[in-house]
């Protein structure tokens, strides 16, 4: 069935629910964020109320796009461990009519058809040697929406009757280049004759196209996938306006542009090619008659697809559980921690924590969102600057406020501009050429010296008083200690506190990088979480805030002093921000924490090295490299959500596969806590999830593909590959392939939860998100008990894991 259970067949529906459909196609794109708040999304995220599978099938059908790897990938992959009782499970789960043991080809996907729009169908009777209109409509909806979206550009959705569907009638009204282009003199005409409003727009095109209640959702979704990086871009800018409180129609505007060319090359074949034009209709009767059918068609064929996938997950998934029943003996706990750190929890810091527990057994590591519960953005009061620091799920309720009247502001300030002008599209050959000898000796100084990467506005930040602020007004001291009560309450840190406890946040050097926010911190909005770690710090560090605590019953003791840290994710550097002096034997168990990760990372970077002290200087050259296109791996890999006690995980090598979020349900009798991880670190880390899977199965659709070749586009709005197509989404092939293999396996995220049966499905039935994650297959929620064995929620009931 459609994705809203809509399902009428005959004769064409009235006009209203011909515009639902629409309407509802209109909301099925994930937002996709700007360069530099590039955090993770998951791309189906709007598919979420389906089965994934269905979804799946829905985007194969619908944008030839596809959702997994093929079963030789996970038969031949030695890190996937896919064993024959594996895929008898998976097996049973889609019950398959018999187990193929091993893979083979499936003659079925090959014959398999796909969606076709006007242009695709125009295209199956075109001359070759001509452009093909899918891709000539493709490039111009792109560049007019890259010249619509940069900055000051001549398009405002907030101007009196601003209408990007109006703006671009009138853009391509004066062109006469694409009639000559497309051979197709008529075309400008056609264009002409077009209404000006995009609701007569659909009735038009709905009443000539002959579309039908259930075929108008479809239709209109495929026209989205055709340009989906765009569509995402509008989806972005829906998604900030509604956490104001408002909305923006500029996805179905997009709808309207992509519709229009469709409209007007169906009227042009039509007028000029009758012959033609009644092969053309015969095609596109039968096809808008079932798009279901073809729908489920692709569903079939995919089941060994999934018998595969799902073979390869619960691989994972009893290698990991069998590491957590074997752990949490009592000598893992620390008793009387002499250093207590605190870290975010994406899966680089399992590996720096894992080495950093290892350098002392009265070391203690804890993991929380690395924006470490502050909803602030970075504000420059002078400039008007803003950057969120939180993650995109909110929206900031604070400001990190800075004074940029400072001559270094003003310096900063002219940098943040050349650096935005170098990143520019025209930078590739105009820019160099305009610079001259300067640019000479910015290449040369930069291969021979590089610099360490810099963050203008972070780094001036770091240099200024930062007052909390609310409404422009400073925050008080009563509600400091309330955020301060509350983040304590939330790490589980409330009591048994060292002398020193560290604040670790974490960010990536990464020269001429114009995905760079991609390494850095997304609990912080793809920043570096420096600045967060530094304003927690000084506001647990606050003598009058410790007394307010103090009442609250948090007793910090006068002896404990909070650090900010920062743990440079290229190079494993693990060191203090904020100017807090640590004794010689801290220090070196921080340094000795980084020497033991750094080797560990070492193989999957194939670096080789003759000493410590060598590999940290390779790294460090690696950091400041403007041609290294991998400078590290980021996040591949990730496949588990941990949220339990750390004496659950301590000392038990994960492989930096794993998010790790502390948490002790006996501290949490509201279930407050646990509500909060289940309904934001959880979806957060289920979309870093799947940016990666997405990254991988179609690079093409969901990935950004050769980051060698990226432009710039709209000053910060995303990246071209090459000059053209659409706008690019997702992770480079860089990210995820080191040239000769995958260093990610798209595998769902497996959520395990030390805590209740009864707490968690508590909170698995309040939230509908949680249910529709839960229920459609978009990750695993298993529940830890205190022997670390494991049960799984699904359709509000525990079963034994993989049952399903």
């Amino acid at each position: 069935m459609s994705i809203d259970a809509l399902a009428t067949t005959g004769a064409t529906a009235q006009p209203e629910k011909i515009r639902a459909g629409f309407n509802k196609a209109c909301s099925l794109v994930a937002p996709t964020w700007p360069l530099d708040q590039l955090i993770a999304v998951n791309p189906l995220w709007e598919l979420r109320q389906i089965s994934y599978s269905e979804a799946a099938a829905r985007l194969s059908a619908l944008g030839n796009i596809r959702s997994h790897l093929s079963p030789d990938f996970y038969a031949n992959s030695g890190a996937a461990g896919v064993a024959e009782f594996h895929l008898a499970q998976a097996t049973a789960k889609f019950a398959a009519d018999n187990l193929v043991a091993v893979p083979d080809s499936n003659p079925d996907e090959a014959l398999l058809g796909h969606w076709m729009n006007i242009g695709d169908l125009l295209d199956a009777g075109r001359d070759e040697q001509k452009m093909s209109w899918h891709e000539e409509i493709v490039y111009q909806i792109s560049q007019f929406c890259a010249d619509s979206f940069r900055a000051e550009g001549p398009f405002s959705a907030d101007a009196p009757g601003g209408s990007l569907y109006r703006h671009w009638q009138e853009s391509i009204r004066s062109d006469r280049g694409v009639s000559i282009l497309m051979a197709a003199p008529g075309l400008r005409q056609e264009f002409a004759n077009l209404p000006t409003d995009k609701d007569v727009l659909f009735d038009l095109a709905a009443a000539e196209l002959n579309l039908t209640e259930n075929s108008a959702e479809p239709y209109a979704h495929a026209l989205l996938l055709d340009i989906n990086g765009w569509v995402s871009w509008a989806a972005y800018l829906r998604w900030q306006a509604r956490l104001q409180g408002k909305d923006s129609d500029l996805t179905a505007d997009l709808l309207a542009i992509r519709m229009a060319w469709e409209l007007a090359i169906w009227r042009l074949n039509r007028n000029h090619r009758a012959a033609e034009f009644r092969q053309v209709q015969s095609v596109w009767q039968q096809q808008i008659a079932a798009p279901e059918a073809l729908i489920q068609k692709h569903r079939k064929v995919q089941e060994k697809n999934w018998q595969w996938q799902v073979a390869a997950e619960l691989a994972f998934q009893q290698r990991l559980a069998a590491s957590l029943r074997d752990s949490g003996a009592p000598d893992q706990s620390v008793d009387e921690p002499q250093v207590q750190a605190v870290f975010c929890i994406d899966v680089r810091s399992e590996v720096l924590r894992r080495h950093l527990e290892a350098q002392n057994a009265g070391i203690q590591t804890r993991g929380f969102a690395g924006f470490f519960g502050l909803p602030v953005q970075l504000r420059f009061t002078e400039s008007g600057f803003n950057r969120p620091q939180l993650p995109g799920l909110l929206a900031p309720d604070l400001s990190m406020c800075a004074d940029s009247k400072s001559h270094r502001a003003d310096r900063n300030k002219a940098k943040t501009s050349w650096l935005k002008t170098a990143d520019s599209p025209a930078a590739m050959f105009g820019l160099v050429e305009a610079s001259g000898l300067y640019y000479l000796w910015k290449l040369l100084r930069d291969s021979f010296y590089p610099a360490a990467a810099s963050d203008p506005a972070g780094s001036l930040a770091a240099a200024e008083t930062i007052e909390l602020v609310r409404d422009d007004q400073p925050v008080g001291l009563d509600e400091r200690i309330e955020l301060a009560a509350g983040v304590l309450h939330a790490m589980g840190l409330e009591e048994d506190f060292a002398p020193i406890v560290l604040v670790v946040g974490h960010g990536a050097e990464s020269p001429n990088n114009p995905q760079a926010a991609s390494l850095n911190c997304g609990a912080c909005g793809g920043q570096s979480g420096e600045l967060n770690s530094q304003v927690l710090a000084k506001l647990l560090n606050d003598p009058a805030v410790r007394k307010g605590l103090f009442s609250r019953g948090i007793q910090i003791p006068l002896r404990t002093q909070f650090v900010a840290c920062l743990h440079e994710t290229v190079t494993d550097d693990l060191r203090v921000v904020d100017g807090s002096e640590l004794s010689a034997e801290v220090s070196a168990w921080l340094r000795g924490a980084s020497v033991a990760t750094r080797r560990e990372r070492a193989a999957r970077l194939d670096l080789e090295f003759d000493s410590d002290a060598a590999l940290g200087k390779a790294l460090k050259r690696r950091a400041r490299d403007w041609s290294q296109v991998r400078p590290e791996w980021g996040l591949a890999g990730n496949a588990a959500f941990i949220v339990a006690p750390r004496d659950r995980t301590r000392g038990i090598d994960l492989q930096g596969r794993a998010f790790l979020h502390d948490y002790d349900w006996q501290k949490d009798p509201d279930l407050s806590v646990l509500e909060l991880i289940m309904t934001a670190p959880m979806v957060v880390t289920h979309w870093i999830n799947m940016q990666y899977n997405a990254s991988v199965v179609d690079n093409e659709r969901y990935g950004s593909g050769n980051k060698v070749l990226h432009n710039v586009v709209g000053g910060n709005v995303g990246v071209f590959e090459g000059n053209g197509g659409d706008l690019r989404i997702g992770l480079p092939m860089q990210s995820v392939h080191d040239g000769d293999k995958w260093m990610h396996v798209p595998l769902r995220l497996s959520v395990y939860i030390e805590a209740p049966a009864e707490a968690i499905k508590t909170i698995y039935q309040r939230h509908e998100v949680v249910r529709q994650l839960v229920d459609n297959d978009w990750l695993y929620l298993f529940r830890l008990d205190d022997a670390g064995h494991c049960r799984q929620l699904y359709q509000d009931d525990w079963i034994e894991s993989g049952s399903h």
